[in-house]
């Protein structure tokens, strides 16, 4: 079975395909510095959980934000797993045109996101991932990735009002959504987060669309907190939490031969 890693800056998901299912889907925290060691007592309980062993995986393919996590998944492959071990990168197949200006610039999660958008919904696109940061990606009807936007990701701005603020409280975004005209703090600040992130992820999708000027334009959303945000916007049609490991998936079957 195909381990498949995608390593953001605050959380790594892991998911394992037997073929085109996905039999595992778990998420952990990020921490740069981790060993192969510590990679290997991790992945061994998450796998036991789900009644799988290190032994039922036969390859592993890697995205990572997170340079130096590279190598001990590396060698978490090689010495602990025993298989083919493949990351991304510019030099892979991917059956897209990349426009961007510096090609080599493009976070490795895009063009994943890129690839498995075109596989499983067509091109044109847009592409919203909501993570550590938000970026909206655009691919036209030829398969050229053409770049898009990049935004502070909810958590990280949630983050960053209470720490900057003596009385605003943190909140849990994933409750259901007040009223836009809120009547307390807590609920304000939901209000605020909710309705303003899916506002500023529909205005950047009508923006990129009229760009693109191209009919049948394909809207995707993926990433942890989408779920939250997702059912607020006006322009998104797909949610896809597992977007970027099925993308994973399919580079490796362009890649692993």
């Amino acid at each position: 079975m195909l381990l498949a890693v995608d390593i953001g800056n605050t959380q790594t998901v892991l998911g394992l395909f037997d073929g085109e299912d996905l039999r595992g889907h778990w998420r952990i925290a990020t921490e740069a510095h981790r060993t192969t060691d510590e990679l290997a007592v991790v992945f061994s309980g998450l796998l036991d959980l789900d009644g799988l062993r290190l032994g039922d995986v036969s390859a592993m393919i890697m995205s990572s934000v997170v340079p130096a996590l590279a190598r001990s998944y590396s060698d978490l492959a090689d010495e602990v797993f025993g298989v083919p071990f493949h990351r991304v990168t510019m030099e892979m197949k991917t059956g897209l045109d990349n426009r961007y200006e510096d090609p080599s610039a493009v976070g490795a999660d895009r063009i994943v996101n890129a690839v498995a958008a075109g596989r499983y919904y067509g091109f044109p696109a847009i592409i919203v991932d909501i993570g550590t940061a938000t970026t909206v990606e655009a691919v036209n009807g030829e398969g050229c990735y053409l770049g898009g936007a990049i935004l502070t990701g909810l958590d990280v701005a949630l983050e960053a009002l209470v720490s900057h603020t003596a009385k605003l409280p943190s909140v849990d975004l994933e409750g259901d959504p007040p009223n836009a005209i809120a009547t307390n703090t807590p609920d304000s600040i939901r209000s605020g987060f909710i309705y303003g992130y899916a506002g500023a992820i529909d205005a950047l999708i009508r923006r990129s669309r009229e760009e693109l000027g191209e009919e049948d334009v394909r809207t995707i959303v993926t990433g942890g907190p989408a779920g939250v945000i997702a059912r607020h916007c006006e322009e998104i049609q797909e949610y896809d939490p597992d977007l970027t490991l099925k993308g994973l998936r399919v580079l490796y079957g362009m890649n692993a031969s």
